[in-house]
């Protein structure tokens, strides 16, 4: 199944590489990405999708939000 995340991350430089290492790290392809920027300079956000079941989702949602660039994770599911 495949997952959409939408993450608010601080803006600051290695914040994306961080999120992307952590999917790396544990064997996770990211199948698409898009960052942009927010009304707040300070924050970007994060759109992402990613395959995988209801297991794989909740360990990469908790492992996330444990980063400190990561503001806040919302998640959004297509069939």
């Amino acid at each position: 199944m495949q997952h959409t995340l939408s993450i608010l991350l601080q803006n600051e430089a290695g914040a994306l590489v961080r999120v992307a290492g952590l999917f790396a790290a544990r064997g996770h392809n990211i199948d698409t990405l898009s960052v942009a920027p927010t009304a707040d300079p300070a924050v970007s956000h994060l759109l992402l999708t990613v395959r995988g079941d209801n297991d794989v989702l909740t360990q990469i949602l908790q492992q996330t939000r444990k980063l400190v660039d990561v503001l806040q994770v919302q998640h959004a599911t297509h069939a």
